[in-house]
């Protein structure tokens, strides 16, 4: 009995050192911070802000039907065939500081992170240089070829756009170092509460619930809309918001998606704001196993049908492995879907500049020997 004793006393030791060990590592500047003081009155005040968290306008599970955390766990030991590229992603590296003043030009950066320059201004949306999409360097890595550019090669940033507070688009490393660069910031509720802990200065930021604009510059408008997904960086869920994003400039209309399971909301978006001159819609990381908070490649295209846009630009894919597919399968499924629907789509490289007005790069690069 008293060896028995013992042995519990020993392993009662062992979960008190593991589990204060995790509260000491959750401790660490990359984890962010909760929101509070009048933030969190703000949100409290949200009509998205039900039950102690945010809330998707429609039920949205964490997983479909009839599957359990167990399911995913056992289909992660599976071996996928492709599941990450063989070789360096290709990329174009160029000077982001020379742009045409009097077009609207985008470079893509792969999965969200892109930066637009329209009317000589540099807005960058969702940043991600770091080379992994978790608060920690040895998982979520990035594929070979699809990190070539840092902060170092970006110019000054007008204005910073974070959608919600996940690591593959919220990434403290990169967010710190831009700190000098980046004049201002619009991003979704709550979410300001990380990047005044990271050093931001909070006359910087606009926070922006459902539906609400701002006016950053003379003759722009961002509007914040509805997405279908969740936010989090610790164990607390939901206690910031997730948006997609409508850029409005003087000369184009664009629709910045964020993450998102696909519902009513892209045709309310697109019935609010007519049609769009290019969307950037996810168009990878999904799975049936969690499919009402990203949408497979089908989806997609039809997320951007119901948005009446001119042009659609799959993104969240070509850079971190992230879900159970082939590193390639979703660029493949988007674009034939694409097709069939007579939807205009481009594809271009990391770093190959596209121009809105002119030709748009659809080479399938993802194939090439």
């Amino acid at each position: 009995m008293q060896k028995i004793k013992k042995t519990m006393l020993y392993f009662l030791f062992i979960v008190l050192a593991i589990l204060g060990g995790v509260a000491i590592f959750m401790q660490q500047p990359q984890f962010g911070k909760q929101p509070s003081g009048e933030r969190l009155k703000r949100i409290l005040a949200s009509p998205q802000y039900k039950n102690g968290a945010f809330q998707n306008l429609s039920h949205t599970p964490d997983l479909a039907e009839g599957v359990s955390y167990w399911d995913i766990l056992k289909a992660y030991f599976k071996t996928i065939p492709d599941k990450e590229p063989k070789k360096p992603i290709p990329f174009v590296k160029r000077n982001l500081h020379e742009w045409d003043s009097d077009s609207t030009s985008l470079v893509w950066f792969g999965h969200s992170s892109y930066l637009i320059h329209t009317h000589n201004k540099n807005i960058l949306i969702d940043p991600v240089f770091s080379g992994n999409a978790s608060p920690v360097s040895f998982f979520g890595k990035n594929y070979a070829g699809s990190n070539e550019y840092k902060v170092e090669d970006l110019p000054e940033i007008d204005l910073l756009i974070i959608t919600h507070d996940h690591y593959d688009h919220l990434d403290y490393e990169t967010i710190v170092k831009l700190r000098t660069k980046v004049k201002q910031v619009i991003t979704s509720l709550g979410v300001g509460e990380h990047l005044v802990y990271w050093g931001y200065d909070e006359k910087q930021i606009t926070e922006l619930d459902w539906w609400e604009s701002s006016k950053p510059f003379a003759d722009f408008t961002i509007t914040a809309t509805p997405a279908r997904h969740f936010s989090g960086r610790k164990f607390t869920r939901n206690q910031s918001l997730w948006s997609s994003f409508v850029l409005q400039t003087p000369s184009v209309q664009l629709y910045l998606g964020g993450d998102s399971g696909y519902d009513s909301h892209f045709k309310a978006i697109g019935e609010k704001f007519g049609s769009f001159d290019l969307a950037l819609l996810e168009c990878g990381q999904y799975n049936y196993f969690w499919k009402y908070i990203h949408m497979i490649p089908e989806e997609t295209a039809q997320a951007a049908l119901d948005l009446h846009a001119k042009v659609l630009m799959p993104v969240h894919w070509s850079k971190f492995t992230l879900a159970l597919h082939p590193w390639y399968e979703p660029i493949e499924r988007v674009t034939k879907a694409a097709t069939q629907q007579n939807l205009p789509y481009t594809t271009p490289k990391i770093g190959e500049k596209i121009v809105l007005g002119s030709a748009l790069p659809q080479t399938k690069w993802w194939t090439q020997p």
